[in-house]
């Protein structure tokens, strides 16, 4: 079951509120014997998180089938890019980052308790069960905390940011739960920025359309650092910025920060903007260099580290903002949290 993006917390009706997780989203399937973990898009997980194969096989209750999310907490928060690392070919490599950075799990729903289907269910109702059947698992297995006040879900929304959250999810209260739907409502943090436009990758069907934008912003050492993409356009306008563009390509490589970047192997930097990696599916990451002078305002969630998590949203050009103001001053500062407050956070409201 899946969530759209609500741009604030509903006033009106019943409603659960969670926390929203950033992690690798997992179905957990506890049989009499054994543990099967899968992605949302059906793949196997245990191979990369073997620590967490054995605690959910000693931890979870027999016949249980769990949704939740696959997360690494450290003092700082929740480390996403630690989860990536664990996407690794290697057993050997696997088995040594699970002892370094150990995963946990947290469960936020139930499709199955005691063997028995309970899907059609409503969320009141898989939650009451949910706590009953979780209500003897230790750390690294935990419970979603819940609450039904608005007021509280707000300063969630607020505070828990600072340990590496990703906002707060409303769930209908009468709602079943329903695969594949986009039936509950996600709402996230929504700031905005002036970033230096540095380049685009060509879209998919070919070198008249723009994919996306590349991003950057300076440090306080006055280098320009890549800090992520925004891909928000219509079919139109992505050709119709290929048409823009297309002066500031000329002799872009020349004076351009990132000109060491565009010959670059896979691996040599984990900054830049064209280099594969493991994760990257074998898609085309190359890049085609501007000349430093375009500026647009974006819309984005949150940094993981110094990057944007996620590809941002463009609003609108600013040809009255000069590059060099493009600086990461400029984004609000969240305030630490601790992780361990947010499992204390909620308490059964049914």
């Amino acid at each position: 079951m899946l969530a759209k993006l609500g741009g604030q917390l509903p006033e009106e009706g019943d409603f659960l509120f969670e926390p929203k997780w950033d992690g690798f989203r997992a179905i957990v399937f506890r049989s009499a014997s054994d543990v099967f973990i899968q992605s949302r898009d059906l793949r196997p997980l245990d191979r990369y998180f073997p620590e967490l194969h054995e605690t959910l096989l000693d931890k979870l209750p027999d016949g249980v089938v769990l949704d939740g999310e696959i997360v690494i907490a450290t003092d700082r928060g929740l480390d996403f890019d630690a989860l990536q690392l664990r996407l690794h070919p290697a057993a050997s490599r696997v088995a040594k980052l699970a002892k370094e950075a150990p995963a946990s799990f947290v469960a936020f729903d139930a499709l199955a308790i005691e063997g028995r289907n309970v899907m059609s269910s409503s969320q009141s109702e898989r939650r009451a069960l949910l706590e009953t059947a979780l209500s003897k698992v230790e750390p690294p297995v935990y419970l979603t905390p819940m609450t039904r006040e608005r007021s509280i879900a707000l300063q969630w929304l607020q505070k828990f940011e600072g340990a590496g959250l990703d906002g707060v999810i409303a769930k209908p209260a009468a709602l079943s739960y329903a695969p594949g739907k986009r039936a509950l409502i996600k709402i996230k943090h929504a700031r905005t920025a002036e970033c230096v436009v540095a380049g685009f990758r060509w879209h998919k069907s070919g070198t008249d359309v723009v994919g996306s934008l590349l991003l950057g912003l300076y440090d306080d050492r006055g280098a320009l650092q890549h800090v992520g993409v925004t891909s928000s356009f219509t079919m139109a306008t992505r050709k119709q910025l290929a048409i823009d563009l297309e002066p500031l390509r000329k002799d872009a490589l020349v004076h351009h920060p990132w000109r060491d970047w565009a010959s670059a192997g896979d691996g040599a930097a984990n900054r830049m903007p064209g280099a594969q990696s493991r994760w990257s599916a074998g898609k085309n990451l190359s890049w085609e260099p501007l000349r430093i002078e375009r500026v647009c305002e974006i819309k984005y969630d949150h940094l993981q580290g110094d990057r944007f998590r996620h590809a941002a949203i463009f609003l609108r050009w600013r040809p009255d903002k000069p590059p060099h103001d493009c600086r990461y001053d400029q984004l609000e500062v969240t305030a630490p949290f601790e992780l361990a407050k947010v499992f204390g956070a909620g308490s059964p409201q049914l």
